[in-house]
């Protein structure tokens, strides 16, 4: 049991937390289309602006007459890079590597906004004005294609940039990495003695996956509107308004030195991705532009200019040793990953060699080595939807090993994790005991070997199994607030412009503690609210809930002291209206308890006397930290185990048309304590549909020859539709053994993955079918009928 530390943490009653079909409160605004995002704002006198993009892979701009865009009429300005407003600007969006100019002469991708940004009436305008700009391009040779530009004879892209990308590296114990060598970065981990655990191993398999890039696509594309007013209120001066900066509008106060206080982002809908920590610069160059031109300024992306990568591509070969009874003895993971252009996050390179899954398992001779290439293919942004990669190289690992032994790959899995305390310890984990149990209980589990089982209709039959941590991000701070005024609890938040809708289970954890309903707590969003939930996906909820959690408790103290207060020395009575005895007169805090909305004496619970009439003051709670450390965190991600989760899927192929059909999803999944049924379960289906469209049909598509994207629209990038959404089983166990809110923990994007649907169609034909697995592809790798 978790969360020993806090309030309430070892609750065992739930009136609230955890009720099913509650709604969520920005529900109608979302179905309806009335929430507003950033590019949703329209305002009276306004200007538009538009990016120069680069139509190259790579190009350097080594001029731009502006003399012809000036003179169209409705052009407003037309500002270069080395202008001294431009070249002030400085993002404080996270992003990797190096700094670089916010805006410069260099792009290192097709579409990449360079030199030169328009502002004029309209967008017609500017578009026409962007046609007349006379720019002279040197197109410098590209790489998209990933393994060529390992090459010795490779274009070199960046050879000023020289540090390897890390995310959480590098490791103190591990040797130096070698240098960058062109376009390449290496970095390695290693741990035991590998040539020594090949030695033990009775068996040697060798094996290659690849995993294609796949695109964020945004709900929203990208884009901001702003302007500067006269502010009386904060020492005079201008304000800035600014609606359509994601993340808070803290970003773009530091960016443009401004107090928090004089920028106002009254919208509260993100329009970004999920997880997305990227301002993108149509985010960012509004203030300056309106204040430049005394006019508000709208600059928005259009669909195809925001086709960034969600995950990066990558090339991984993996060479694992066991014995004949299931163990492991020694892995040897090489990948070959997309490093991406300048700034890209480093989430699935380096961020994986220590997230990854093989601190799970008893064997300790491990080498991971990670060559990580430049290319002009396009930029990750700080996000991300999967867990690594390195989960789905064990999956196929375990999946060949059942192969080879004619074993249960679920057995095997079992076999070879180490106990929930230490990477030395040989008792089973109680979580993924539970979650496996479920599992094949919710699949109706008969492992097969490849090719032995046909449906009724005669297509081959395939079923796969994949087990990971519950990640969770504790290590983000909470500002909460609660304030209790006209007879109600009042939450004030900033809402979910971070991407997360968390704050619903938020009031659920404030009305368990208070002892009120769902309804009963008034969410009050705001932007001057301090209360972020953020922390990804249910992260957001656990972590922040926890936090939450305490400032409930702290208010409720409060309240029941307030109570005893106006017991005991009420106000005094109106002539014709005489004050009802108060059954709480004499009564001491230590007393009384809340329950049902009212305040009950603890000895005898049928007395009470309503909130709102025991309770005339007006009173505000806070609580400002963080929840504690998670175990994924402090037990060096993964040698020490709590709560788990496992994946299924089911697939029928077909032999003469190459289709493939998801039969089913499973997920039996423990999240230590479900807070919010309706999100945990809108995570889940979003994430296997995720997994499904990665493996099946989604892939970026370059012309070599020019590095241009060629499906850099919704009609040629391909994704499953509802007509193709697989259905998803789910069981959700309760053991209460994260250290989250009540022992909740995140279940994160731990489950969405890149090759269970792969593995389970090389069960189905005994062949390995590099994503995504269009029927052509099946056909090619099942060859000659």
């Amino acid at each position: 049991m978790a969360d020993l530390a806090g309030a309430n943490g070892q609750r065992e009653s739930f009136r609230v937390v955890g009720k099913p079909n509650l709604p969520g409160k920005l529900s109608y605004a979302l179905a309806a289309g009335v929430a507003k995002f950033g590019i949703d704002y329209v305002v009276p006198d306004m200007l538009h602006a538009k990016f120069l993009r680069s139509p190259y892979a790579c190009a350097k701009v080594k001029s731009i007459d502006t003399a012809r865009a000036l003179a169209l009429p409705g052009v407003v300005d037309v500002i270069l890079w080395d202008d001294p407003d431009v070249k002030a600007l400085s993002s404080h969006g996270e992003s990797f590597g190096p700094r670089r100019p916010w805006l410069d002469d260099y792009a290192d991708q097709e579409g990449c906004e360079v030199g030169a940004i328009v502002v004029a009436e309209n967008l017609d305008i500017c578009e026409e004005a962007l046609r007349l700009l006379d720019v002279d391009w040197e197109v410098l040779p590209h790489v998209v294609d990933v393994l060529a530009g390992t090459r010795d004879d490779a274009p070199v892209l960046r050879p000023w940039i020289t540090e390897t990308p890390t995310f959480g590296r590098p490791m103190p114990k591990d040797p130096p990495d070698p240098p960058k060598k062109g376009n390449v970065f290496y970095s390695n981990l290693y741990s035991g003695d590998i040539e020594k655990g090949f030695a033990e191993a009775d068996f040697i398999e060798e094996y290659d996956l690849y995993m294609p890039a796949f695109a964020s696509h945004m709900p929203n594309p990208s884009g901001s509107v702003a302007w500067w007013f006269d502010d009386p209120y904060y020492d005079g001066g201008k304000s800035l308004h600014i609606e359509g900066a994601v993340r808070e509008k803290r970003a773009i106060a530091a960016m443009y030195g401004l107090p928090v206080e004089k920028t106002i982002q009254e919208g509260l809908f993100m329009g970004g991705k999920y997880c997305d920590w990227g301002l993108r610069r149509s985010q960012e160059v509004t203030p300056m532009l309106a204040r430049r031109t005394g006019r508000p300024v709208r600059c928005v992306d259009t669909r195809e200019e925001t086709f960034d990568f969600i995950m990066k591509a990558r090339y991984m070969y993996l060479k694992v040793g066991f014995t004949k009874d299931g163990m492991i003895t020694a892995m040897d993971d090489l990948s070959i990953a997309d490093g991406g252009v300048w700034g890209s996050s480093s989430f699935g390179t380096t961020g994986d060699q220590t997230q990854g899954p093989y601190n799970t398992l008893k064997c300790k001779n491990i080498r991971q080595q990670m060559q990580i290439v430049d290319t002009n293919r396009g930029k990750m942004y700080v996000s991300g939807q999967h867990c690594p990669f390195n989960w789905d190289i064990l999956t196929a690992a375990l999946h060949i090993m059942a192969e080879k032994l004619d074993m249960d790959p679920i057995e095997l899995a079992r076999q070879n994790l180490h106990g929930p305390t230490s990477q030395d310890d040989i008792n089973p984990v109680p979580s993924f005991e539970a979650c496996v149990e479920a599992g094949k209980k919710l699949m109706n589990w008969s492992w097969h070997k490849a090719g032995t089982k046909r449906l009724p209709d005669g297509r081959l039959h395939g079923a796969s199994f994949r087990y990971q941590m519950c990640p969770r991000h504790s290590f983000s701070d909470y500002r909460c607030k609660l304030e209790f005024r006209d007879g109600r609890v009042h939450m004030p938040t900033q809402g979910p412009l971070f991407g997360v809708f968390a704050v619903e289970c938020n009031a659920m954890v404030v009305a368990e503690e208070l002892g009120l309903e769902y309804d009963d707590v008034a969410i009050d969003f705001s932007e001057k609210a301090d209360f972020t939930p953020v922390g990804g996906g249910s992260d957001g909820t656990t972590a922040s809930a926890w936090c939450m959690k305490e400032c409930a408790n702290i208010l409720k103290t409060k309240l029941i002291e307030a109570a005893v207060r106006s017991a005991n020395a009420p106000p005094p009575p109106f002539a014709f209206f005489p004050a009802p005895p108060n059954p709480l007169k004499g009564h001491t805090a230590d007393e009384i308890d809340m329950v049902g909305g009212q305040f009950i004496l603890r000895a005898d619970p049928s007395v009470g006397v309503p909130l709102a009439h025991a309770v005339r003051e007006e009173i505000v709670a806070t609580f400002t930290g963080r929840p504690p450390m998670a175990v994924w965190v402090t037990g060096g991600m993964g040698r020490i185990l709590d709560t788990m989760n496992t994946a299924y899927c089911e697939v029928a192929v077909d032999e003469e048309t190459g289709e493939v059909e998801v039969l089913r999803f499973g997920v039996a999944a423990d999240p230590g304590k479900v807070m919010r049924p309706t999100s945990l379960e809108s995570q889940i289906d979003q994430v296997m549909f995720m997994s499904q469209g990665c493996q099946l049909l989604e892939d970026y598509v370059y012309d070599k020859r020019t590095g241009v994207k060629l499906n850099n629209n919704m009609i040629d990038y391909k994704k499953p539709t509802i007509l193709d959404v697989a259905d998803v089983r789910r069981e959700f166990l309760e053991t209460r053994s994260g250290n989250a809110a009540y022992g909740a923990n995140g279940i994160s994007h731990s489950l969405a993955n890149t090759h269970l649907v792969i593995i389970a169609i090389y069960n189905a034909t005994g062949v390995w079918v590099d994503p995504p697995a269009t029927p052509d592809k099946v056909l090619r790798a099942l060859g000659p009928i």
